[in-house]
């Protein structure tokens, strides 16, 4: 399968709206689970760093399970991963409000609903980078504010539906939204063609001369037909039983169909052999392709950008995604009262972080912008505004801080444009994939660190110090593999000689 050229419009706006869209409903609850992280706290008693981690999970797991992510949608496609993705959010969504305890939120939102956002957010971005080339800045700067705009909405439905309906009313409800999935990725038109004709179904007679690509054709045939030998001297057997009256009354009424067989041994011989082969090339190629997954890993490895990369989005995660958890508690805890909130912190991340993921899309089209530095720029800036929190001990001081933070968080839109400029649009999917593991590990870790860190000292100081300087060191560390002469952004990796398979159907006649 050959990807055709991107058209950087046309159908690709439909897969842009759709694409957005479906963050928004996956990715809304999840990133304003800081409004139901302080009703889990008031309804099951536990610690700050325990209950922390139902919300880390949610946005951890699916980023921790990007490989297999990317496989699923490189093997099956973004609009079935979609579909199947939509019926795991929204049933964990569902389930959720049946939590007798903690332990079983750990399952059904941090596990499914996670694991299902994982998908659905690898399926968006990646259909979205084969629809555009020259425009993909923007586009994914686009869809990537559908989870932006989402945490703004529904930080404030998910508090509303709380006072109506309770806990459990907001959860169905919610995920009765989330169905809404599913009409999204039944547009999902996949850019592919396949430029090579079906293949024949070739004679019996005819397999072996055209499995010619493995050296080991004649001994596979040789070892097939040792095996049917022993089949047919059985059946010969059973026929000379016949003729003396040996055999059993039930081989009796078999009689035709075994004489039917002995007839044509050499027919029956070739079409076992042809299932063999087919089965033994199957097993080739997916051991080739394991192989050359690995190869291709330790070839990105290799690259010092993309080696500072994982660094930089492993800690940027640990020290980043804590405040659209915990700000709300953050609040509470510096005793801001709750007249003074004109807005809910948590909403003004999320529309921050959408107007950021716009902006900076935008910025990244421009060539004379270098987006790697830019990316840079933002992790140093995150990092010196996660330090300023413990300073900030009023309403307006904590907002202005939210809005910043917001805004710097939306440096995920372009994060895979760099990741495309540093390995390639072929590698997108693999490095990707990569990348988004680290970036899950750091969401399941930061949120219940910097809980422990409050359970521990009673403040959230040393814990939002840390936090600064985890992005802090991240941002370091990326802009020294950045710089010349260890910059390899613009030097593509070797493509991998592709491996030909050849199969045929298996003839039925």
């Amino acid at each position: 399968m050959e990807h055709k050229k991107s058209p950087d419009g046309g159908w690709g706006w439909v897969i842009v709206f759709v694409s957005f869209v479906t963050q928004f409903l996956c990715y809304g609850s999840p990133l304003a689970v800081g409004v139901l992280y302080i009703e889990w706290l008031d309804a099951f008693g536990e610690g700050k760093g325990k209950t922390a981690w139902v919300g880390s999970l949610a946005s951890g797991v699916g980023l921790l399970a990007s490989p297999v992510c990317s496989l699923c949608v490189s093997s099956f496609g973004a609009r079935p991963v979609t579909i199947f993705s939509g019926f795991m959010v929204a049933g964990g969504l569902m389930l959720s409000s049946f939590a007798p305890n903690i332990y079983f939120l750990f399952f059904s939102y941090g596990i499914i609903v996670g694991l299902g956002c994982g998908l659905l957010y690898t399926a968006t971005v990646t259909i979205t980078c084969q629809y555009f080339d020259t425009r993909r800045g923007l586009a994914l700067g686009l869809i990537s504010t559908g989870s932006s705009v989402g945490l703004f909405i529904y930080a404030a439905l998910q508090r509303m539906l709380i006072d109506f309906y309770g806990l459990d009313g907001c959860l169905l409800i919610v995920g009765a939204l989330a169905l809404n999935i599913l009409a999204c990725g039944s547009l999902m038109r996949p850019l592919q063609i396949s430029d090579c004709p079906l293949p024949e179904k070739p004679a019996p007679e005819n397999v072996p001369d055209r499995y010619s690509i493995y050296n080991e054709r004649e001994k596979s045939q040789e070892e097939s037909i040792n095996i049917l030998e022993k089949n047919c001297s059985n059946e010969a057997k059973c026929k000379g039983a016949l003729a003396n009256g040996d055999c059993k009354q039930e081989n009796l009424h078999k009689s035709p169909t075994t004489i039917t067989h002995t007839k044509e041994p050499e027919t029956y011989r070739q079409k076992v052999a042809e299932q063999t082969y087919f089965c033994k090339q199957l097993a080739k190629r997916k051991w080739q392709l394991y192989k050359n997954y690995c190869g291709e890993t330790v070839s990105l490895f290799k690259n010092k950008v993309f080696s500072a990369l994982f660094i930089a989005i492993l800690l940027f995660d640990i020290g980043g995604f804590p405040p659209s958890l915990l700000m709300e508690d953050v609040a509470r805890s510096s005793n801001v009262k709750e007249e003074e909130f004109i807005m809910p912190l948590i909403s003004i991340i999320g529309i921050m972080t959408a107007v950021g993921k716009l902006l900076l899309g935008i910025l990244a089209d421009f060539k004379w912008i270098n987006t790697l530095y830019l990316y840079v720029a933002t992790l140093i800036s995150m990092g010196l505004a996660l330090c300023a929190i413990p300073f900030a001990k009023s309403y307006v001081t904590l907002a202005m801080l939210s809005a910043v933070i917001g805004f710097l968080t939306g440096n995920w839109s372009i994060f895979p444009y760099v990741t495309t400029k540093t390995v390639g649009i072929e590698k997108l999917a693999h490095a990707y994939g990569i990348l988004m593991f680290f970036a899950g590990l750091g969401n399941s870790l930061g949120p219940p660190i910097v809980g422990w860190f409050y359970d521990w000292t009673q403040t959230y100081d040393i814990a939002f110090y840390f936090s600064g300087f985890c992005v802090l060191l991240g941002g370091f560390i990326l802009l020294l593999a950045a710089l010349a002469p260890w910059d390899m952004c613009k030097k593509q990796l070797p493509k991998p000689t592709p491996t030909t398979f050849l199969y045929k159907v298996a003839s039925n006649v």
